[in-house]
């Protein structure tokens, strides 16, 4: 299976539990890996045969930046749905990461692991 990768999209979105958290946007980092078969995009080279990036980061960051989720579990799930709505993708791979979410602590995440059911 072939996969495509967006890294670090940093964008600012309310998260998490606490008043002060719920006041002001914070920081987060997206991280994708989607699961597709690309064989006829190689082919064709033609976007419509593979998964514009291009327009799912800009849905990826409607979605994050106008959310209001208290969990980066729920937020990590909303853009999994979102990916997963793509024709070709079979698999996502999200990754939500809150910096210095944590004293002594780069950064606090999580990641999921989302296949696709098709009925056929």
């Amino acid at each position: 299976m072939d996969r495509l990768i967006i890294r670090d999209l940093a964008m600012r979105c309310i998260i998490g539990l606490g008043d002060e958290e719920r006041r002001e946007k914070q920081d987060v980092l997206v991280n994708v890996s989607l699961y597709a078969d690309f064989r006829k995009a190689c082919l064709s080279d033609r976007v419509e045969d593979s998964v514009d990036y291009r327009t799912l980061k800009k849905k990826i960051l409607a979605l994050v930046e106008s959310s209001k989720f208290y969990l980066v579990e729920a937020l990590a799930q909303a853009v999994a749905d979102l990916c997963l709505a793509e024709p070709q993708v079979v698999r996502a791979e999200v990754a939500v990461e809150k910096p210095s979410a944590l004293r002594f602590a780069r950064s606090v995440g999580v990641e999921i692991t989302r296949d696709q059911t098709r009925e056929e």
